[in-house]
């Protein structure tokens, strides 16, 4: 349980300080924002589905906790609610696919350009875009706009929607998703607290520091500048840093592949329990 604190929490206090000062951070908060798991849950270990804790490990810090019942001996996770059956079954079907369908490293990271796109606001308010605007218009033209995930490609300006090569909707999810995608890898973490706590503390670490180094690199490269909080940008607008970025991206879809493993798995183990 000390481990999975020590392990969260130089993510989550932060977090947690910037929003009693009402203040913003580009990068790290989106983690906190736009997923929808509580900080305080986080923080939380959860030794998953089968394990009985006894003695002082089944303490206060389980006491009336969600997910989790009284047995004899201690206290273990509760069966999981027979009512989300349609949405394990989907989920399942979704992390099989994606984790079948061949990597595709095409689309240069060029999502958050194409939300600035002949706009005159950004989403990001308190950073300043390290390009003017011509010349961010002129990279994103000279690109192949090829975005698979349609939670990003949801907020493309009007302008940047009939560049991409795919017109994406949410019932195509898991036609285009692929496990190339910097989104689809960091969304694993959504995966693992949407059946938390029926799946191990560890694997939902992983998967939030995963989503942490996907959106630090994510970031990086969009057409603001994030200097001033330390962070050199991935240069979209030259051949080396198109090439940085590939590599990159590579790199983080090894690094998920496990991550992604151990999400089914946990899928599938719940199925068999709940079919």
């Amino acid at each position: 349980m000390q481990r999975h604190r020590l392990r969260l929490e130089p993510y989550v206090l932060p977090a947690l300080a910037r929003k009693s000062r009402q203040e913003k951070h580009p990068i790290y908060d989106f983690l906190f924002e736009y997923y929808s798991f509580r900080p305080g849950s986080l923080l939380r270990w959860s030794p998953g589905p089968g394990v009985v804790l006894g003695g002082s490990r089944a303490g206060p810090a389980f006491a009336g906790r969600k997910g989790f019942m009284e047995v004899a001996g201690g206290v273990r996770v509760a069966p999981f609610p027979a009512a989300r059956l349609d949405y394990l079954r989907w989920a399942a079907h979704f992390l099989t696919t994606t984790s079948a369908r061949p990597p595709a490293f095409a689309c240069l990271g060029l999502h958050e350009w194409a939300m600035v796109y002949r706009s005159r606001g950004t989403r990001h308010s308190q950073m300043n875009l390290r390009l003017a605007a011509g010349e961010l218009e002129r990279v994103l033209e000279e690109q192949a706009l090829c975005c698979t995930h349609y939670d990003a490609y949801r907020f493309f300006t009007g302008a940047a929607l009939p560049r991409n090569e795919l017109a994406l909707s949410r019932d195509t999810t898991t036609a285009h998703d692929q496990r190339g995608c910097i989104h689809v890898n960091m969304d694993l973490y959504r995966f693992c607290y949407k059946v938390y706590p029926w799946l191990a503390g560890e694997l939902l670490a992983d998967a939030f520091l995963l989503a942490v180094a996907a959106r630090e690199i994510d970031m990086r490269a969009s057409p603001y500048d994030l200097k001033p909080l330390g962070y050199e940008p991935i240069p979209l607008e030259t051949s080396d840093g198109r090439g940085e970025y590939v590599r990159l991206q590579r790199h983080l879809a090894e690094r998920a592949q496990p991550v992604r493993a151990g999400v089914l798995a946990a899928y599938r183990a719940l199925l068999e329990t709940v079919e």
